[in-house]
């Protein structure tokens, strides 16, 4: 004998699976191009051939990418959704295009397969794997919300985005512990990149006053802030640039030099006016950065 009950909530569920496309724009495939760069930088770096290896490579773009970054989109999405009903409703979850407890389990469903995935690339990429996915669950999640930090918060994500996915290609490719050099590099850009996180805080500074998350342009005021992730963003850089020197590779070291020498003069004009000028950092100075990343990256692994 059949139970109605169950049979009408089995119908219910199975009305609410969410289309494919709803699922990518939660896991917000714009997010994926910083984790998989560094990824790719990671790579550059161990010196090892790419055109065998071409499998860790295509599976590793995948994880830092899809995997791990995208799953940590839509636990963000999942924790924040009555947030977002009220600021953003058109977003998936909120809009019921994402229906009931479909976002948890997307949630938990990447967690498996990130796992997963990263167990299959090595010991060091599974603990770097748990450890970034750690990351994603306690920047969104009770009882940690490391984003309620204008300190915290932009540290997690830039020690995900940069430092964890710099390791995964590193390690990926050589099979083991990346080496020192790598290690101490991947480190402070990935202390730099807190720079960048607290640059997108400017865009909603006035948000996080009312909903209480104290970001550094909350506590600090706007234009402390910015000299703050102004000088976050230039220092590792100089760091980087003096190890570069110490270890001879004096090509790699002279263009980060550059880098950095635009971007100081572009953020220069970006502390005069943070709020209107952070989008336009981040096309400009920014991506100076991260190129100034491949090229350490590229002097590491012996290309240049």
């Amino acid at each position: 004998m059949t139970n109605p009950g169950a049979d009408s909530a089995l119908t219910r569920t199975l009305s609410q699976i969410p289309r494919l496309r709803d699922v990518v724009e939660l896991s917000k495939p714009v997010t994926w191009f910083p984790p998989m760069w560094a990824f790719m930088c990671g790579v550059v770096s161990s010196g090892v051939s790419l055109s065998e290896n071409w499998v860790f490579l295509t599976a590793g773009i995948v994880l830092t990418g899809p995997a791990v970054c995208g799953t940590s989109q839509i636990i963000n999405d999942w924790c924040d959704r009555h947030v977002d009903a009220i600021n953003e409703p058109d977003r998936p979850i909120p809009s019921g295009r994402i229906a009931g407890q479909w976002g948890m389990w997307l949630a938990f469903l990447g967690t498996a397969l990130s796992l997963m995935l990263g167990a299959s690339l090595g010991l060091w990429v599974f603990l770097a794997t748990c450890l970034a996915l750690f990351f994603g669950w306690s920047y969104s999640a009770p009882p940690f919300r490391f984003k309620r930090s204008g300190w915290v918060g932009p540290l997690v994500c830039a020690l995900s985005y940069e430092g964890l996915s710099w390791f995964t290609g590193a390690s990926v490719m050589s099979g083991g512990l990346p080496s020192v050099i790598i290690l101490v590099i991947l480190l402070l850009y990935s202390l730099g990149a807190h720079g960048i996180m607290t640059l997108n805080d400017f865009k909603a500074e006035e948000g996080d006053r009312q909903t209480g998350l104290r970001s550094l342009p909350v506590t600090l005021g706007v234009r402390n802030a910015a000299l703050l992730a102004c000088a976050v963003m230039a220092l590792p850089q100089m760091a980087v640039i003096g190890v570069l020197f110490q270890q001879k590779l004096l090509l790699s070291a002279g263009l980060v030099t550059v880098s950095l020498l635009i971007q100081i003069g572009l953020m220069v004009r970006l502390v005069g006016n943070p709020r209107a000028l952070a989008p336009w950092y981040n096309a400009t100075g920014v991506s100076l950065y991260v190129l100034g990343m491949l090229a350490a990256a590229l002097g590491l692994g012996g290309y240049i």
